[in-house]
């Protein structure tokens, strides 16, 4: 079924039929058109899949895919376009280009996290750079798969983007095939194996990762909304973000601080029942859930704030706890509501703790010392780095989305959206009218002379 699927792709591609920008505008434009219509579908949907709250779950998957599509359109035609670049002196009277040319048949592979926009974020790119796709959505969130799959096949003739649901057995039928790029989004565990099925073929890969991404305070004197940002990016999906605020490194002794004020910000956002609120989601599912709560037990003695679960709803509460490298909650990405919180004595200790473990898909840095800033940008490895705030970088349509080592491959959002899923081709257009006989051999002495005598000359020209 595969084979047959990625065949009927392959040749749809191969006939030309995705190549027109015109009809890649259009096609965007009846796909944003489409889950206009879908939109309550979709809402609802994560509501089921994750707990999401209306507002949160329109804001991080329908109003950026609005964003990143609109963006889209309007530079479709720019970014298609040959691009004339410079052509040596040797190359003379050439004319040198490069052109984005697709791929070809892409591999999109999703996440449950935010399973709406980071299966349709890629899927737009990939349409506005020409290839054909298929798309495998995550079966953690099913309902939202549906959802994807309706919209998909009301839009485009398989044969151009396919939605395939179902599991791992099928993410690993898919990656038996020979795709032209893979396009991964999830854990670095299974992006190795994404790689590893690539390079059977060659096959260039995206991943979009995740990590243990650290939050440093020091030297903050707004200590009121560096907590209050710190607490919205923890909390924002009950914490599954591949992004979100994964352990905290603090100044020794302001810890009393840190926790008096991170629960002031979760009653006032919350209530004096966070379980109770309509602004607080779910964990996924039951297995996600006991993950949770097994790094919760194990901390039990080390909880400062919350610690609070209950398995019927699948909700874990926002949780604070002492924490130092060896601790159970600083071995692997969380993935929740669940913050370890760090002292430490000095700004090197901090540096060197960050870069001795897998370099972060972000990093958060709240300090009121523009030196520290310039520090932290420089020396410290990651994705990407954020002064002032969490998560919002991710919005942004003028910064490229991705990671470094177990973080990721590539970039996305954007220019780096269509770049990704594009080769740059070079291109050169040589008049036949001048030829010189130069470099044809036989390779008399004189020419050899010449050669070097020309070089040195254009080395002087700084040509």
């Amino acid at each position: 079924m595969m084979d047959k699927l990625v065949s009927e792709q392959r040749e749809y591609f191969l006939s030309g039929s995705t190549i027109d920008v015109d009809k890649r505008i259009v096609l965007l434009k009846e796909l944003k058109e489409c889950v206009r219509e879908h939109e309550r579908d979709v809402l609802e949907a994560l509501k089921l899949d994750l707990g999401k709250p209306e507002f949160e779950a329109f804001v991080s998957e329908i109003a950026h895919f609005y964003a990143e599509l609109d963006y889209i359109l309007s530079h479709l035609k720019r970014w298609s376009r040959p691009k004339r670049r410079l052509t040596p002196f040797v190359n003379f009277p050439g004319v040198s280009y490069t052109y984005r040319q697709p791929y070809g048949v892409v591999l999109i592979i999703s996440p449950w996290n935010y399973p709406f926009d980071l299966a349709m974020v890629p899927l737009a790119y990939a349409v506005a750079a020409g290839n054909t796709v298929v798309l495998k959505p995550s079966e953690v969130s099913s309902n939202t798969s549906r959802v994807i799959s309706k919209i998909v096949s009301s839009v485009f003739d398989e044969r151009h983007v396919a939605v395939v649901e179902g599991g791992a057995e099928v993410a690993k039928a898919l990656l038996a095939e020979k795709f032209d790029l893979i396009f991964y989004t999830g854990n670095p565990k299974v992006g190795r194996y994404v790689m590893e099925c690539a390079a059977k073929n060659l096959t260039p890969v995206v991943l979009e990762l995740g990590g243990k991404s650290p939050v440093v305070v020091w030297n903050e004197k707004d200590w009121e909304t560096a907590v209050k940002r710190i607490v919205w990016g923890k909390c924002f999906n009950a914490g599954q973000t591949c992004i979100a605020p994964d352990y905290v490194i603090l100044q020794k002794g302001m810890l009393d601080d840190f926790v008096s004020l991170f629960a002031s910000w979760i009653k006032r956002f919350y209530g004096e029942n966070v379980k109770a609120s309509p602004y607080f989601g779910r964990i996924v599912n039951e297995r996600h859930f006991l993950r949770l709560r097994t790094i919760i037990e194990a901390e039990k003695s080390n909880i400062l704030f919350g610690g609070g679960f209950d398995e019927a709803t699948l909700f874990i509460e926002p949780t604070v706890i002492k924490a130092d490298g060896d601790s159970p909650s600083m071995q692997d990405e969380i993935f929740g509501p669940i913050l370890p919180v760090l002292e430490m004595e000095n700004i090197d200790d901090v540096i060197g703790f960050i870069n001795e473990r897998p370099e972060p898909l972000a990093l958060y840095l709240f300090t009121s010392d523009a030196g520290l800033k310039r520090l932290f940008m420089e020396r410290v490895r990651s994705g990407a780095f954020l002064s002032g705030d969490c998560l919002v970088h991710f919005v942004s349509v003028w910064l490229p989305f991705g990671g470094i080592g177990e973080s990721g491959i590539g970039k996305y959002h954007g220019r780096w959206g269509f770049e990704a899923f594009t080769n740059e081709k070079a291109v050169m257009d040589r008049p036949r009218f001048l030829d010189l006989p130069i470099r044809y051999p036989p390779y008399k002495g004189w020419k050899f002379s010449f050669i070097k005598k020309l070089g040195k000359l254009l080395t002087n020209f700084g040509l």
